[in-house]
């Protein structure tokens, strides 16, 4: 083919278009934002700057401070003045900046999967609601109704089309009143199938109450169907179907009444979960009033609409956000509609069914609000114009009032009696939380427990199937399994045994006339009889990160959370899974460590120091670290932080398989005694570091504030380092994972190198930030002051398990977490004194209960 020829003229064309677009994408709203900090509206290159706003994950707002880079949103914190977050972030908060900038994302409008425009879609809506009077046959689906503005245009809509119906439909928000629980104040806390730690949309608030009570040593029991983070640090754990839960609150057997003496004696609480029936949850308030518990109900955040099973003679549907083909209870019939839409990020399932499809904007690029669960309003304020043009659900519901006002002009008309700006750098409203209200009881007879239970849990990764194709979270190992890139049933070993099957079998689960072919692993902790299937996975046009991993548990879910009498049975075939733990015992070794309440006095860590030359003497900082096991739940909020910061690749499936994924700090999981242990292990940072003595190009080396740092340009690529690394902390890029599409690299945080293949890397405690605290400190004359340098791993911490500081400074909070009783070095007997230390698990058991 010959070469294309282009002149001097079109060359400079193209040239200045391309440049136009490259501006274009990273510019600001149109309206004024106000960043979270007091500081001038001018940029400054290279000053991130921090928006405050706020998204809901998982039925409910979180508070978010989201960095950005010279008008591209890079990397998301937690707002410390929300109640939805309190300073800490999800994973799902750290992982929504790449699902911003993902290249898949829905780019135009598309009728009958044809590309078409915004004017056609306007044009033709217009004309199907002239022929609807009085909105006969128009119907509303919404998937998230927490915000106030949007409940206002409902409202307008209503009064234009009085017989139109709103319906909602959200896979994860099933439950009895919303309750807000005193955490922080309770001795002892009994857990019945709850995840408060997990997937509750106030997840974070109760992780930081959590961390509280526990440094009192609040003692915790958990009963439950599957294995959750709750479970993981209880001081007694108890695995049961939610069938033989709720025959264990009805027997109340000796070990009930110890559990019950024991909340009596300590201002204890009971939480129940969602899969519980409405007669446990009676019980259980009753039992909440008894024990004189914190307890405070409060309604929904989102009012109740017409549920999705309701969609009957329906001529126009407008369906706002969501992807209800793929997780709906009932089969829609989009294509007997004659006028539908579908507005979402991406080109889902739904979007396929429908007549027109609408690229939705992402949260960081149109102005909304929403409610925190107790109620708290914020305002969603953009950094950055739609990258693809995309409309809000406002603008939408805009079409369909009449009222043909932007998202902005709604939002003010909403807050008009605020402080419009002080509730934009403060990213609440204040006075906005919910009235506590009164709780209505009804004693509802549960069902009948039947063989092989299945419980339904939304993936700790990807939720419902929203994060399908976040590459971030398919490859965020899950704290119960350590797998990636997948789901699978999840049984005890002795239902394994009964089915005949071992870890990588596939069995078929059959329920109510629908069947699903799944792979199983087999977990210790989890209940007889039962089997856990995560959500969100088995998904055709999730894009090419999330399309065909793992299978699809929707069809089996006819009720929200758990049914009875499945059948299952092994079939032929194999799964291979990817895990990055394959073995999750200590093996007597001290790792993970754990002392009983009453033997901390006598805990005694193994400290030996046998070198023969003088300690270095550091005159400027000593960084270092420690970790509180005690309150680590597991949750891996660090790990993606940590990758977010410091531009760490996905490396796919494969590549994992193969034991090289690249995450800067991992969370092990070990089981041991009946109980369950999370340990965090980045880089040590050892003042005896194994890894420099056998560098050929001295690549690894330490700097003058004890430091272990990497020299990019140096390295090789021996992996000697590796090999010596008794910790196992360093990662090889063994091919170049540095993502090509232009919208990915514009999420790259610039303050960090991006790595290229053949070179090792590791945690550097986050460098870049303790330089940008050095600069200031420079600037003001003064040192470093404590907790002025905060790590990415320390600061999305919920349980505030991390602490990082100076060792020169004799009151900062890393000497003093470094001076507890509780204080080890892991494998200190290499005797390679890490600067990273850890602080042993507190076991707070009943005397009462013997669990053998």
């Amino acid at each position: 083919m010959s070469p294309i020829k282009i002149s001097r003229r079109n060359f400079l064309k193209l040239g200045a278009a391309a440049a136009a677009l490259a501006t274009g994408s990273c510019s600001r709203p149109r309206e004024p934002i106000v960043p979270y900090a007091q500081q001038p509206e001018a940029e400054l290159p290279g000053i991130p700057r921090f928006f405050a706003t706020a998204a809901s994950f998982v039925g409910a707002a979180e508070g978010l401070l989201v960095e950005s880079n010279t008008g591209r949103p890079t990397k998301v914190e937690g707002n410390p003045a929300h109640p939805g977050s309190l300073g800490a972030t999800s994973i799902h908060g750290q992982a929504s900046v790449l699902e911003l900038w993902d290249p898949e994302r829905s780019q135009a409008p598309r009728r009958h999967g044809e590309p078409a425009t915004r004017g056609a879609f306007e044009a033709e809506l217009a004309n199907v609601l002239s022929k609807l009077p009085r909105g006969e046959g128009l119907h509303l689906l919404l998937r998230d109704a927490t915000s106030p503005t949007l409940l206002r245009q409902i409202e307008a809509l209503r009064s234009r089309f009085p017989r139109c119906v709103v319906h909602a439909w959200d896979p994860l928000a099933f439950g009895m009143q919303p309750a807000l629980y005193r955490l922080e104040e309770a001795g002892a806390i009994l857990s019945l199938d709850s995840r408060f730690l997990d997937d509750h949309p106030y997840r974070l608030n109760y992780a930081r109450q959590y961390a509280n009570a526990r440094a009192r040593h609040c003692r915790l029991y958990a009963v439950e169907s599957a294995p959750s983070l709750v479970g993981a640090m209880a001081d007694h754990r108890y695995a049961m179907s939610v069938p033989a839960i709720e025959a264990w609150l009805a027997a109340q057997d000796a070990r009930y009444q110890a559990i019950l003496r024991d909340l009596r004696a300590h201002h204890g609480v009971i939480i129940a979960g969602d899969a519980l029936s409405p007669a446990a949850h009676t019980l259980v308030q009753r039992l909440n009033q008894e024990l004189g518990a914190s307890v405070t109900y409060i309604p929904p955040a989102a009012p109740r609409f017409s549920p999705i099973h309701d969609l009957h003679d329906v001529k126009a549907l407008l369906i706002v956000g969501g992807n209800p083909a793929y997780d709906a209870p009932v089969d829609l019939d989009l294509g007997a509609v004659p006028f539908s839409a579908h507005l979402s990020l991406y080109n889902d399932e739904t979007s396929a069914r429908c007549t027109w499809h609408l690229p939705a904007t992402h949260f960081m690029e149109h102005w909304s609000d929403t409610r925190a669960f107790d109620g708290t309003a914020s305002i969603v304020q953009p950094l950055i114009a739609p990258l693809y043009g995309g409309m809000s659900p406002h603008e939408l519901l805009s079409l369909l009032t009449g009222e043909g006002k932007s998202g902005y002009d709604l939002v003010r008309e909403t807050w008009r009696k605020i402080d419009w700006e002080a509730a934009l750098r403060k990213g609440v409203i204040d006075g906005t939380a919910f009235a506590p209200t009164t709780i209505s009881t009804s004693e509802v007879k549960a069902g009948k427990a039947e063989r092989w239970h299945l419980r339904f849990v939304a993936d700790q990764s990807v939720l419902d199937g929203r994060f399908a194709n976040n590459a971030w979270l398919q490859e965020l190992p899950r704290s119960d399994s350590k797998l990636t890139w997948d789901n699978a049933a999840l049984l005890s070993p002795a239902s394994a045994r009964e089915l005949g099957v071992e870890t990588g079998d596939l069995v078929d689960i059959s329920h109510s006339g629908r069947s699903v072919s799944a792979p199983v692993w087999v977990m210790a902790a989890h209940a007889d009889g039962s089997i856990t299937l995560p959500l969100g996975y088995g998904r055709s046009r999730a894009g090419s990160v999330g399309n065909r991993a793992g299978f699809n548990a929707y069809p089996l879910r006819t009720s929200p959370w758990n049914v009875s009498g499945a059948t299952v049975a092994k079939v032929p075939g194999r799964h291979e899974f990817a895990t990055t733990q394959q073995h999750f015992r200590m093996e007597g070794r001290a790792l993970a460590r754990e002392v009983p309440l009453l033997e901390i006095a006598t805990f005694a860590a193994e400290k030996p120091d046998t070198s023969l030359y003088a300690a270095w003497p550091y005159e400027g900082y000593r960084w270092a670290m420690s970790i509180d096991l005690n309150a680590c739940i597991g949750c891996n909020a660090c790990t993606i932080a940590c990758q977010a910061e410091n531009n760490i690749p996905s490396v796919g499936k494969d590549q994992v398989m193969a034991g090289r994924e690249m995450h800067w700090i991992r969370v092990d999981r070990y089981d041991e005694k009946n109980r369950t242990h999370f340990q965090p292990v980045p880089c040590m940072h050892c003042e005896n570091a194994p890894c420099e003595y056998v560098c050929p190009v001295e690549a690894s080396v330490h700097d003058s504030e004890g430091l272990n740092v990497q020299v990019y340009n140096r390295c090789v690529g021996t992996r000697f380092c590796s090999q010596n690394c008794p910790y196992k902390v360093r990662r090889f890029n063994f091919f170049d994972h540095t993502p090509h599409d232009e919208s990915l690299k514009a999420q790259m945080n610039p303050e960090v190198t991006v790595r290229m293949r053949g070179v090792m890397e590791k945690c550097t405690y986050c460098v870049q930030r303790i330089s940008r605290g050095r600069i200031e400190a420079e600037k003001a004359g003064r040192r470093i002051q404590d907790g002025e340098v905060v790590t990415a791993c320390q600061a999305a911490c919920p349980m505030q398990a991390i602490v990082f500081g100076d060792l020169n400074d004799e009151q900062s909070q890393v000497n003093s977490a470094k001076r507890s009783p509780l204080h080890y070095d892991l494998l200190a007997e290499l005797n390679t004194r890490p600067r990273t230390s850890y602080a042993a698990r507190v076991l707070n058991r009943n005397p009462e209960i013997d669990d053998g």
